[in-house]
């Protein structure tokens, strides 16, 4: 790929970030009829709800490569700070650096106020980090977090918006997220209510969306600490793998023809005479 004058520019003073140099030659290629490059679809399920007490954050783990299934069992929930987590939607590469930028920043400032960090304080950086790229950088974000103050829900759109609401969801699964949320949601709920209701919500994101799958992630957060839960439920589990055995004259033979090996070898000798002037 041809480097722009911008990108040398950068390289020299020592300068990192986005680079928009191209932007309006690549309007111009388009007015000319060249085929510019379409984004490609993304599916992930991500969600939280505040339960009596924390949050519980979940989140399936299919990554996708446009129509091909990259990943089975990524993980898409991220670490923040021991309080706070963020499940994230989008571009891969994007929502791990984001996370991971927004989790040293927040440490810095723990380590300069000498206090536990606030959920509040991370939605801001986040949105501010996402609203300076316009959206460029594609990461669509569940924060969840429990902090002086309580349990703390957010969603960050890749534009910098955020919602504050006592259950979100984000990604191409979130509609049929939502549509459990909506009916079964109510409030104070246990723990275990809680963690019922986002397995449901997952579970409808993986059987109704094609780019979400795998198994069911789940966080949650209270003020003990977190509680990690890998592989919450792996619906989708292959039965056999590679100690299956089935037995003799389960397939049944149609023909069986022997041919020796003597009648497909042809051998043949040469023999040369010398011949002395």
């Amino acid at each position: 790929m041809r480097r722009s004058s911008g990108d040398k520019l950068r390289d020299a003073l020592g300068l990192g970030g986005f680079s928009f140099d191209n932007a309006r030659r690549n309007q111009v290629l388009a007015l000319k009829g060249h085929m510019i490059p379409k984004a490609r679809k993304t599916g992930t399920t991500i969600v939280g709800v505040i339960y009596e007490g924390g949050v519980v954050l979940g989140a399936d783990t299919r990554a996708t490569e446009g129509d091909t299934v990259a990943d089975k069992n990524c993980e898409k929930i991220h670490y923040i700070a021991d309080n706070i987590w963020c499940c994230g939607a989008g571009t891969s590469a994007d929502t791990e650096s984001t996370t991971a930028l927004i989790s040293s920043q927040l440490e810095l400032h723990r380590m300069s106020t000498g206090k536990q960090p606030r959920v509040v304080t991370a939605c801001t950086m986040l949105k501010r980090m996402l609203f300076r790229y316009q959206g460029h950088v594609s990461a669509a974000l569940v924060l969840g977090g429990v902090d002086c103050t309580g349990p703390s829900l957010y969603t960050v759109y890749p534009h910098g918006s955020t919602d504050s609401l006592p259950y979100v969801t984000m990604g191409s699964g979130s509609l049929a997220a939502m549509a459990v949320f909506e009916s079964e949601y109510k409030s104070k709920m246990t723990l275990e209510e809680a963690k019922a209701l986002v397995h449901a919500a997952i579970m409808a994101g993986i059987n109704n969306d094609l780019g979400s799958g795998g198994s069911v992630d789940m966080m949650v957060i209270n003020k003990d600490g977190n509680t990690p839960l890998r592989n919450y439920d792996r619906p989708n589990l292959r039965k056999f793998r590679q100690d299956y055995i089935f037995p003799r004259g389960t397939a049944t033979i149609l023909s069986e023809k022997f041919t020796p090996l003597s009648s497909l070898v042809t051998i043949e000798t040469e023999t040369s005479a010398m011949q002395v002037s």
